[in-house]
């Protein structure tokens, strides 16, 4: 199946997105994370586009979309939500199925609190709902600066905008390097450095502290509703550890939980072990 590429304006802001398979078929909306974008999707959406309806938007600020200057644009988890959920209503997909991945995951935690109605189940790629999924070492820089935008906070957010972690985030965990397509942390890294960007990242650092208040209103979503869950992991991610997939069966025991080996970013180089377990869950799931 063709991946189609589109724009479509919301809120006066033109955001891009992937979009695949049958226009009829149950809907899966795959949502991305830091630093990335729907370019993350790229190998995953064919191997689903013959059963499933994808739509992979870039959020605001990130890959093909418009990224206004935070003098223009409040960036905030909520407002990115906002967007998001406002691009979905545009396209006429009011049920659907959530992939969510680092920062796709508070996005998609919002969609379903906002309209738990709408969402059929949740794949968690390393996307966190839970405090043991925090890795101290990593989000400790970032606590800071959540809590007290001083210079020398600022400084350390900073270095998640470098070339050298971009590359890390990538990379680690993982044990042959070479299966990783190094265009992925230089496209990333080149719209990181984009004029007026690193203000737009700043604003989604210092508001991230709102996400960790949230998990216990996620958390009582699970319970409720017992939504079907996959969690698919790279277990050696330095940023949400194994915990935060483990986490999931306190409120959803059915929830399906696997540990692969690899990183952050799972899909570079466990394609192939992810697809088919992706596959499985949304059969007996949609």
């Amino acid at each position: 199946m063709s991946t189609h590429h589109r724009y479509a304006v919301v809120g006066g802001q033109r955001l891009f997105y992937r979009e695949a398979g049958p226009p009829d078929a149950p809907a899966l909306v795959l949502l991305h994370g830091f630093p990335s974008s729907s370019f993350m999707f790229r190998g995953l959406i064919p191997r689903l586009a013959d059963r499933w309806h994808l739509v992979a938007p870039d959020l605001l600020g990130f890959g093909l979309s418009d990224a206004p200057p935070v003098s223009e644009f409040t960036y905030t988890f909520d407002t990115l939500a906002d967007l998001t959920a406002r691009l979905l209503d545009q396209l006429g997909i009011h049920s659907y199925a959530v992939y969510v991945q680092d920062y796709g995951a508070p996005i998609g935690w919002r969609l379903a609190i906002r309209d738990p109605s709408a969402i059929t189940a949740v794949i968690s790629q390393n996307g966190n709902a839970y405090v043991e999924g925090l890795q101290t070492e990593f989000i400790s820089t970032a606590q800071a600066y959540w809590y007290e935008q001083t210079p020398e906070n600022e400084a350390g957010a900073r270095q998640a905008l470098t070339l050298d972690l971009t590359r890390w985030q990538y990379l680690t965990g993982v044990a042959d390097e070479t299966l990783v397509d190094p265009t992925t942390w230089t496209y990333d890294f080149a719209l990181l450095s984009r004029p007026g960007n690193d203000l737009v990242q700043l604003a989604l650092f210092q508001d991230y502290g709102t996400n960790p208040r949230l998990y216990p209103e996620v958390q009582r979503w699970f319970r409720e509703s017992q939504v079907p869950l996959l969690a698919v992991w790279g277990r050696d991610d330095p940023i949400f550890g194994p915990d935060g997939a483990r986490a999931f069966t306190t409120d959803l025991p059915a929830a399906h939980v696997h540990l692969l080996d690899g990183g952050h970013f799972l899909l570079e180089s466990a394609l192939d072990e992810t697809v088919p377990l992706i596959r499985s869950f949304l059969s007996t799931s949609l």
